[in-house]
């Protein structure tokens, strides 16, 4: 390892990237810590201190901005917002037809939609500042009495607001360059560094509060459940694609053999952040709207407050899992479209092995797509499982650093980034970073 790392650094050009994205990692982890302007961040950390915050519905989205988001600084929201509006752009290719006909255009539509997710981006940005303003003024943010913006007066939470979208704004920027100027892609990258800069605390809470056996078990936990994403992520179906001869001009192309990649996994990450997001909203619900005193919550605060306020309710990890199920069966419809796979084999001559081509091909790739996404969805509904499931049994911390979304993303960024570095060197030298 130590070998590959040397191989690594001797190559002028990948270590001047290498080094450029570790610059831009470490302004983003200062600007996580940086307290927007109006915020007493000794009354912050005494708030995060007493630990009401644990286990809250604001867990999921701190933990992509790199507790950033409990701390109220100028990267409070973190990369949350560019990543709603990317599924949202994505999503409205099927509902509008100039988004799918940007998205067949190349590099030039591809340019023009992540200018439209740049401006939701932004849109997105302010009203989550606004809202993550009021919760922190109001003290529902930390779930305490203590106030952390002294002064709330209109001027000060405009500049809150302006603050806080800026820093959006700045990370989508920093993301950018570590593409065109780093490693790997930038806001894969920054979520990456979100992510894992929560395991070091997470990893000592465990090892300080319940000590040195549970630790063992969640190490190993961890293990196995890194090399059960890495094997499956690595896995695919790969369809066989023949390309007939033809005659162009004077000269004859085709008669290649390819195949078609079909992960077990096609639709990542997402289905995991669309079943949180949606279990996530009866809490959000619940703490916006509690009974007045004296007054009898009603029957949908009652049911909320059972089943799904914990977490580990059996009733709502059952809902999480089929929810899962279900949102992976809806994204990988609506990102891998048969006809149109069918219909670009049939232009260029291509055709599977004993499979006519037109409809009979879009038949055959549709009953393949419906047939792997079912592992895939199980999968991904029981990897989501992991940090629930670790709570009841061993007591764990409800952000459990081994499991769900936190290994899915970064499991995939790694191995894509490594992947990348390696192709890089392979460009330069015989011998890649991957032997």
């Amino acid at each position: 390892m130590f070998s590959a790392l040397a191989r690594v650094f001797k190559t002028p050009d990948l270590r001047r990237k290498i080094w450029f994205t570790i610059g831009i990692i470490t302004i983003y982890r200062i600007g996580a810590f940086v307290p927007a302007p109006g915020v007493d961040y000794g009354a912050v950390q005494q708030c995060l201190e007493l630990g009401t915050t644990e286990g809250g519905v604001y867990s999921f989205v701190n933990m992509f901005s790199g507790g950033a988001m409990l701390q109220v600084s100028v990267f409070a929201l973190g990369i949350m917002p560019y990543i709603t509006a990317a599924i949202i752009v994505q999503l409205l290719r099927v509902v509008i037809p100039r988004f799918e006909n940007l998205q067949r255009e190349g590099a030039q539509g591809q340019a023009k939609l992540t200018q439209y997710t740049r401006y939701l981006t932004i849109g997105l940005a302010t009203l989550n500042a606004t809202t993550l303003v009021a919760t922190a003024r109001s003290g529902a943010l930390l779930g305490c009495d203590i106030p952390i913006i002294p002064d709330d007066s209109l001027w000060v939470i405009v500049l809150m607001i302006l603050v806080m979208t800026s820093g959006v704004a700045l990370i989508m920027w920093l993301g950018e360059q570590i593409t065109e100027r780093g490693v790997g892609n930038g806001m894969s990258i920054l979520i990456f560094v979100s992510i894992a800069a929560g395991f070091p605390g997470a990893m000592g809470e465990i090892w300080t509060v319940q000590g040195w056996r549970t630790f063992a078990i969640v190490m190993l936990i961890g293990l196995v459940t890194i090399t059960a994403v890495v094997f499956v992520e690595q896995s695919q179906r790969r369809v066989p694609v023949q390309y007939a001869k033809r005659q162009v001009g004077r000269r004859t192309v085709g008669g290649t053999s390819t195949y078609i990649p079909i992960k077990v996994n096609m639709a990542g990450v997402i289905p995991v952040i669309f079943s949180s997001s949606v279990l996530m909203l009866p809490s959000v619900y619940l703490q916006f709207n509690q009974p007045a005193p004296g007054e009898e919550p009603g029957w949908f605060s009652n049911l909320v407050q059972t089943y799904f306020s914990g977490g580990t309710h059996p009733v709502y990890m059952a809902v999480f899992f089929l929810l899962t199920i279900g949102f992976t069966y809806f994204y990988v419809t609506i990102t891998f479209n048969p006809n149109e796979v069918a219909e670009n084999m049939r232009k260029y001559g291509g055709f599977i092995p004993g499979i006519r081509a037109g409809r009979p091909t879009e038949g055959y790739l549709a009953y393949v797509i419906s047939r792997i996404t079912f592992p895939g969805s199980l999968y991904l509904g029981f990897i989501a499982l992991i940090p629930l499931i670790a709570f009841v049994l061993i007591g764990a911390n409800q952000n459990f650093p081994f499991g769900g979304t936190s290994i899915l993303i970064m499991v995939g960024v790694g191995l894509t980034t490594v992947k990348q570095i390696n192709a890089q060197m392979e460009q330069r030298n015989y011998e890649g970073l991957l032997r």
